[in-house]
């Protein structure tokens, strides 16, 4: 049965507040998809199972082993990459980034601007140390060198075969990316960096999700597209 008002409003009729409404009982012969309740897992409940997963996974030591893998990334000497700081249980790129330096790139650090915001990279001047920010995440000072990497280096806590990333709900990453692909870097190529078990069947892909170029673990680089 479905309740119909006489006079139009932009919102639910029971936020009408003193609207006129005129009430007309029908029978919709059509059943809605709203009427069938979903199975589907929601993005909350994919964190905690992948953070369990990825749990048993970090005590696993793969750093050397992404820094053997370097030389797959193919930049050029002088490339800015755009590293982090791993959490506990995240695939460690602290190896990687070192051996990336070794052939001549310079690593910059995400730093968290604001809320709603997206990253802002900074070179960390010689002698200096990442803190923590608002977030517990160490990250560079906002007087540093800022920069505009040509390769990202993504954490996260799930992907799957098409390159969609399952991050931790705050958004920087894709609005980062979307900023950089849309005219600040429009050559910025985002890999994700993982162990391999942290590969699911599918995730979903919302508008604002910004696909991984590609994927590095521990059996090598991957590449979406």
């Amino acid at each position: 049965m479905v309740l119909i008002g006489s006079c139009p409003w932009p919102g639910p009729w029971f936020r009408s507040y003193g609207a006129h409404l005129h009430l007309q009982a029908r029978e919709d012969p059509t059943p809605t998809a709203m009427t069938v309740p979903s199975t589907l897992p929601t993005k909350t409940e994919l964190r905690k199972e992948a953070r369990r997963k990825r749990k048993a996974l970090g005590h696993a030591d793969i750093g050397a082993v992404l820094a053997a893998h370097a030389g797959a990334l193919a930049l050029r000497s002088g490339a800015i990459v755009g590293g982090y700081h791993a959490l506990p249980d995240e695939a460690d790129p602290a190896l990687l980034l070192k051996a990336l330096a070794a052939l001549g790139c310079r690593i910059a650090y995400p730093r968290i601007a604001g809320q709603g915001m997206k990253l802002e990279f900074h070179l960390m001047p010689e002698g200096d140390a990442l803190k923590p920010g608002a977030f517990g995440i160490h990250e560079p000072e906002a007087h540093w060198p800022n920069v505009m990497p040509q390769l990202l280096l993504v954490p996260l806590l799930a992907f799957d075969a098409s390159g969609h990333r399952l991050g931790y709900g705050g958004g920087f990453y894709d609005r980062t990316l979307l900023a950089f692909k849309n005219g600040a870097a429009p050559g910025v190529r985002a890999i994700g960096v993982a162990y391999a078990q942290q590969e699911t069947a599918s995730l979903p892909a919302e508008a604002h999700d910004m696909a991984l170029d590609g994927i590095l673990t521990e059996l090598g680089l991957k590449a979406f597209r």
